[in-house]
């Protein structure tokens, strides 16, 4: 984000373009954040990956979403189901360390592409329907750990812990409030370890920090204004208004990696 933020600090008047993408992504991904329960990674990305250096982006998504998970805490804590998510924790806790290494190895190009693809591949299933298939109990509680340890590694790598967690729920079944109560507090505790293991592996610098005190008070708004719609919108609305996004920011990231 060139001229903009510099080791932490404003070192000149910002360039209003970049601080309006910074800004944008975190409004949106905020909202998302609300409305689905997830998806500040997967949202975000494709705003800040264009403004930012590719290093600062995962380390920002993972604080930004914990901003946002608290947010809508305040009113959907009653409805998380603890237990049935313990399996998906406890296989999260287990990837973050590796999605973290993971992280510090991996080329700017090559995380713009690969989580461009991810955001495109996960929004193109989604709009296919074949995650409406049902695989109901098969795998147990097993299953779900093993499915946890994917969304800690992409959590730690990325701040995209929601997608694997909720795919796997929409294959296991059930109304949609159900599913959010395990992947909600997933996303929340998987983050909020992989926001700490990025900072204890040097990962959250002061353009981290300063980028984040520009984005909370965005965050926070998108995130309790995407709560209070949450309880308005039918579930056909919920599934085209962040397919559509993710789809948009997933092929802004490619396009940006191919140039």
């Amino acid at each position: 984000m060139p001229g903009v933020l510099c080791g932490g600090m404003l070192a000149s008047l910002p360039d209003l373009s970049h601080l309006a993408f910074l800004l944008l992504g975190a409004l949106a991904a905020g909202f998302v954040t609300g409305f689905a329960g997830f998806g500040t990674g997967l949202v975000a990305s494709g705003f800040w990956f264009h403004v930012l250096p590719a290093g600062v982006v995962p380390p920002l998504v993972v604080m930004a979403s914990v901003t946002a998970q608290l947010v809508s805490l305040t009113s959907l804590r009653p409805s998380f189901d603890w237990p049935r998510a313990a399996p998906y924790l406890i296989g999260g806790a287990l990837g973050v360390p590796l999605g973290v290494l993971a992280l510090a190895q991996a080329s700017p190009d090559a995380l713009r592409l690969s989580v461009g693809l991810f955001l495109m591949f996960y929004a193109s299933l989604q709009f296919s329907g074949l995650t409406r298939l049902s695989i109901g109990a098969w795998g147990g509680r097993p299953s779900e750990a093993a499915v946890g340890v994917g969304g800690g590694v992409l959590g730690g790598f990325a701040g995209l812990s929601g997608p694997l967690p909720l795919i796997w729920l929409q294959l296991r079944g059930g109304p949609s409030v159900g599913q959010r109560a395990v992947y909600q507090p997933f996303n929340l505790i998987v983050l909020a370890l992989a926001s700490a293991g990025m900072a204890v592996a040097g990962q959250v610098n002061g353009l981290v920090l300063s980028a984040l005190l520009f984005s909370v008070p965005a965050t926070v708004f998108g995130a309790w204004l995407g709560t209070r719609l949450y309880r308005r919108a039918s579930e056909a609305t919920f599934r085209r208004v962040v397919l559509g996004l993710l789809l948009l920011s997933g092929s802004m990231l490619v396009v940006q990696a191919l140039e």
